[in-house]
């Protein structure tokens, strides 16, 4: 992963889309790319440690999401 594009990170109007199971899925990978990410960072293998930033912020979209269609996935 060397940049946000890699990510694989979609759009605020694509998430808006997306039905509970996909929200799921998203938060799930999101959450273990984070993980993976921070290790790294431990670890002193991140180079390019803005990463971790945009992704937190976009597990918090995701939750956001979620929340204002009433779902309660985490």
């Amino acid at each position: 992963m060397k940049e946000i594009k890699d990510l694989n990170l979609k759009e605020l109007k694509k998430l808006n889309d997306l039905d509970e199971k996909a929200l799921k899925a998203e938060l799930s990978t999101s959450a273990k790319n984070l993980y993976v990410l921070s290790m790294k960072k431990e670890v002193w293998e991140l180079k390019q440690t803005h990463l971790i930033k945009a992704l937190r912020r976009y597990i918090a979209q995701v939750k956001t999401v979620a929340n204002s269609k009433g779902l309660n996935i985490g």
